[in-house]
């Protein structure tokens, strides 16, 4: 298997250094940027499977590079890692585009770990994008989400869900069979990227069970990808 690329943005020399040394132990491709514009600049390359990327750079902040990056179109999963520690900061870091956010000083095998399943989801989660999704209709199976009426039918059958309920299924069937992570359902939908005291994502998704399985009487659709999180499919899936 080729090995990972993973470009690390981290201006204090020690901590570029050990985290280079440590993933290139592990078997990763390592390249490093210093600055802003220099992390940029080798992203544009493209071919990373992922970014560590700090928060404050000269030139351009990690902020900056993180915003630059998303209106770019560029999905390179990025994890920040900082000293900005503060629920504001990890809330904004995830609002802006990151995909993790990990604060110092922190483990190594925490970071080994997390980086490793950032990798394995960015690769479930390649969305295809079918026909049936490029204009203001959703359609799998026999559901149809109508997004300028914003109104759910099943079988011609209407399907009345609220508000949390519609985003959340909207999310899942603009991208059929994308697997989607309680994290980044959670940052979509509820506009925050930890659940540390209830488990919303899994109320919420047996809802849409009941409403679109029990009551709308039909075949299961919402599939648990065990370890992963959810994804909608076409056809009559075991969950």
């Amino acid at each position: 298997m080729t090995a990972s690329r993973v470009l690390v943005v981290e201006d204090e020399p020690r901590v570029a250094d050990f985290l280079a040394r440590g993933l290139r132990a592990e078997g990763y491709v390592v390249d490093v940027a210093r600055d802003g514009r220099d992390a940029l600049s080798k992203a544009r390359g493209g071919g990373y499977a992922a970014m560590l990327l700090d928060l404050r750079l000269p030139r351009l902040s990690g902020r900056e590079v993180c915003i630059a990056m998303r209106q770019a179109g560029d999905t390179t999963p990025i994890m920040m890692v900082t000293a900005l520690d503060a629920l504001e900061d990890r809330v904004d870091g995830l609002t802006i585009g990151a995909d993790d956010y990990l604060a110092k000083p922190f483990a190594f095998d925490e970071l080994l770990a997390r980086l490793g399943a950032l990798i394995r989801r960015s690769r479930v989660m390649a969305p295809a994008e079918p026909s049936t999704q490029r204009g203001r209709l959703l359609r799998v199976a026999d559901i149809v989400f109508d997004r300028d009426a914003m109104a759910v039918s099943r079988g011609g059958r209407g399907i009345e869900l609220t508000a949390k309920e519609m985003a959340l299924l909207e999310l899942l069937m603009a991208a059929p069979g994308r697997v989607f992570s309680r994290e980044r359902i959670l940052s979509h939908v509820w506009g925050v990227s930890e659940d540390p005291l209830t488990n919303v994502v899994d109320v919420y998704i047996r809802r849409l069970r009941r409403k679109l399985e029990e009551e709308a009487g039909g075949t299961p659709v919402i599939v648990t990808v065990r370890g992963h999180g959810y994804r909608i499919d076409g056809d009559d899936p075991a969950a």
